[in-house]
């Protein structure tokens, strides 16, 4: 007999791993349609969130990420830089509010900001704020009272990726733990900062690793308001330089489970989309992806430009979604 899963109004504590498997392999039609009716029934889709994500600091971290370039023990050829200037920060801010962004991600590589950075920081957000634009942060792990003076100053969104399953993790990562970040996540929520935090896919991991990465974002005490899905970029001098690309049905398909477990989210298409080809970027629109991050580069990886992006909208009957109301 059919095993009865709920897909409209579920609370995502109710899901299991063996539900979630259950719907990740459903026949990908099958999929497909039952995520966008979850995603039909929660938001506009044909309305893509636009965000913007600047390297405020880049390289030198002191974390052992597998896939990153801006590991300092990853021999990637990337130099070193220093917190960027403010007035910096708020010129390409207003930039990239010209171009149609709502939400400003700014991305430093740091395992955690020192409290030496925390000034400029706050003042990156406020002046960020101004501009009437929605602010995002990633900067490793934060304490207690970093939180709470980053939502002081206006933050609306922090960005820390649990990156793969518990189970993978240490194969990733060696430099903290799983349940260091999700350290992080509960000090960001505490402080009533919104929560981003998604992962990557085609690092090695199984399918039911990525199964349990949502899993394990669903069923936090509030799923993230923001889910980015990331798809690895191989990067030269990386210890995953040489890993083989995901199955593109097999991206889908995760955007599709992301959608149904975590049906008000926005789930986005952040690294690897330059690699994406056109068609399968609209499957993973029709599957529930709903935001995407624009500009030419993501932090040091290559990303479509406006012009693509523009295109593709318009073929696609796609449009800007308006920037909701902050506090």
């Amino acid at each position: 007999m059919e095993r009865k899963i709920r897909f409209h109004g579920q609370s995502p504590s109710e899901f299991t791993l063996e539900d979630a498997a259950i719907i990740y392999n459903l026949p990908f039609t099958d999929l497909l349609f039952r995520a966008h009716l979850v995603h039909r029934e929660n938001s506009d889709p044909n309305a893509i969130q636009l965000s913007r994500l600047l390297s405020i600091k880049t390289g030198g971290c002191a974390e052992d990420c597998g896939y990153c370039s801006q590991s300092a023990h990853s021999p990637t050829g990337l130099k070193a830089s220093k917190l960027m200037q403010i007035d910096h920060v708020l010129s390409e801010a207003r930039k990239a509010k010209e171009a149609g962004a709502s939400r400003y991600c700014m991305g430093a590589a740091w395992r955690s900001p020192k409290d030496r950075d925390m000034d400029a920081l706050v003042a990156m957000v406020e002046g960020v704020k101004a501009l009437g634009m929605e602010t995002c942060m990633t900067l490793g792990m934060l304490t207690p009272e970093q939180s709470a003076r980053l939502y002081d100053a206006g933050l609306d969104y922090y960005n820390h990726n649990i990156d793969t399953s518990e189970r993978y993790y240490a194969q990733i990562i060696t430099t903290r733990t799983f349940d260091d970040r999700l350290e992080t996540l509960a000090n960001v929520r505490d402080a009533g900062i919104k929560v981003c935090a998604g992962g990557i896919l085609g690092m090695g991991e199984t399918v039911e690793d990525r199964i349990s990465m949502l899993v394990t974002l669903a069923n936090l005490p509030s799923p993230p308001e923001s889910v980015p899905v990331n798809m690895l970029i191989p990067i030269p001098g990386t210890k995953l330089q040489d890993t083989a690309p995901i199955d593109p049905f097999d991206f889908v398909r995760i955007i599709a489970l992301a959608r149904i477990l975590m049906p008000r989210s926005y789930v986005r298409l952040s690294a690897g989309r330059s690699a994406m080809s056109d068609e399968m970027q609209a499957l993973c629109f029709f599957a529930g992806a709903n935001s995407i991050f624009v500009g030419d580069t993501l932090l040091t990886a290559g990303n479509p430009g406006e012009d693509h992006d523009t295109t593709l909208f318009r073929r696609l009957g796609l449009k800007p979604m308006e920037l909701e109301p902050t506090r």
